[in-house]
């Protein structure tokens, strides 16, 4: 029987009734279903709307349901309406019809937002223990590159020199961002929906805040057709989680790049990769491939939530049970992605020696010539053409900065010494840069320390 056929007959054209039932969504529900009605049933009695004795019925049957299902020795039948109808029918078989009294000032319309809450703020939690364990790899492999010179990049051409570790820490600090939007989101989201019923409220004595204790809230919402009609919290999460897919994207398409050939700066991990089939030398980045894709998936998940959201007048509308598939899935997945990613920077093998010939090779130190000439009181716009002028000769003799001989730089200016090529030097060159979030040894470790003290917190 539907919950809802009195006045109606409850037989729905078989396509129409396949269309509209969402049980096959929302059963990842059920236990927080059951948790929030326990605490609804204890607020009933409490305020003396149903007696002691059949809270306590009510509640041993809630227990057991709870109970067998996690033990697997019942499943969620698919063939009801939605968790809820499931719930309430299962509780009414073990019970008897004193489990109708369950539903007593309440509605699907607030116990749903209610129980979609209470499973995205535990997913949070989820979420963020992923990203936390996903930082921790980035800086395990940071402390051991400290010194590992590479080229950075702007454009995808080789700019200045850096260090590995200092790029990883690039990635650590939008993890840390991530975590701390999460923890932000969950503090907000964080109101108590239930006791709005429909829309309008209840004629009964109900104790909103008894619930928000028993149930982990922090605050009451203050309208009721602003509770049951909210999905700003699934929008919200769902554009954290895109952006959390969006970093991992980003780090994707360097580990692409950087395991190609003729970079080959780092090597993935086979447990992370794929070969060819008809191609025997071929290591394809397919885990690195598919995060970046999947990213795609998760933007479209925040776009649908906002799309279908957009038009809706107040207050429930059915539209609204497409809230939980989107979101759904974006969890699953950047979770997956997270763990992915965190096995892949664990295992990543670099190649020291291959990202300082890079170094070498793109002419990274031509700003240091420039900033030498600047120290010995040239102005820079003239220190820069210099510079310019003797990376182009360079380049058309297939040399390196280092390699020129003093007479060479002498011709462009007499302000150049033997002392040129201790300021050009990579490593001297990497460690001048010692401002804050800079690229020096000693500063990418007080980046790495200040991760840790983040993460620890």
């Amino acid at each position: 029987m539907k919950l809802w056929s009195g006045m109606l007959s409850g037989e729905l054209d078989k396509l129409a009734e396949e269309f509209n039932d969402s049980i096959k969504i929302d059963k990842r529900l059920v236990y927080c279903d059951i948790e929030g009605s326990i605490a609804h049933v204890e607020m009933l009695g409490k305020n003396n709307i149903i007696s002691d004795e059949e809270k306590e019925k009510i509640i041993t049957g809630l227990s057991l349901i709870y109970k067998k299902l996690k033990e697997g020795k019942e499943e969620v039948d698919e063939s009801y309406e939605d968790i809820h109808t499931f719930v309430e029918a299962r509780l009414i078989e073990e019970i008897g019809p004193v489990g109708k009294k369950m539903h007593t000032a309440r509605s699907r319309n607030d116990q749903v937002t209610t129980d979609f809450k209470l499973y995205l703020r535990n997913e949070c939690e989820n979420i963020i223990e992923d990203t936390k364990a996903y930082v921790e790899a980035l800086i395990k492999l940071a402390e051991k590159n400290t010194k590992t010179i590479m080229p950075g990049y702007t454009h995808l051409q080789a700019a200045q020199a850096v260090t590995f570790a200092h790029h990883l820490c690039a990635y650590a600090m939008m993890g840390l961002r991530d975590i701390e939007r999460i923890k932000s989101f969950r503090q907000r989201m964080n109101e108590l929906p239930l006791g709005a019923c429909a829309l309008a409220g209840t004629t009964y004595d109900i104790g909103r805040d008894f619930v928000k204790e028993k149930l982990g809230f922090t605050s009451l919402m203050q309208n009721s057709m602003d509770a049951v009609s909210d999905r700003d919290y699934v929008i919200e999460l769902s554009s954290i989680i895109s952006l959390i897919s969006i970093h991992l994207s980003r780090l994707s398409e360097e580990l692409i790049i950087f395991s190609s050939q003729p970079y080959s700066f780092v090597r993935i991990d086979d447990k992370y990769s794929t070969g060819s089939s008809i191609m025997p030398q071929k290591k394809n980045p397919d885990m690195a491939e598919l995060i970046r894709a999947k990213a795609a998936r998760l933007i479209a998940n925040t776009n649908q939530s906002m799309i279908m959201m957009k038009g809706l007048p107040l207050a429930y509308s059915k539209d609204m049970q497409e809230d939980k598939e989107g979101i759904f899935e974006s969890i699953d997945t950047i979770r997956a992605m997270l763990k992915i990613m965190a096995g892949q920077i664990e295992s990543l093998k670099v190649n020291k020696e291959k990202m300082l010939a890079a170094s070498k090779e793109g002419y990274l130190n031509a700003t240091d010539v420039a900033d030498y000439l600047v120290g010995k009181n040239l102005p820079f716009r003239d220190a820069h053409h210099i510079s310019a002028r003797l990376v182009k000769y360079a380049m058309e003799k297939n040399l390196c900065l280092e390699d020129l001989p003093l007479e060479i730089y002498k011709n462009e200016s007499d302000l150049f010494e033997e002392d040129i090529y201790q300021a050009i030097d990579l490593y001297t060159s990497v460690n001048k840069r010692d401002s804050l979030g800079g690229p020096s040894e000693k500063e990418v470790l007080r980046q790495i320390a200040y991760v840790k003290e983040k993460l620890e917190r």
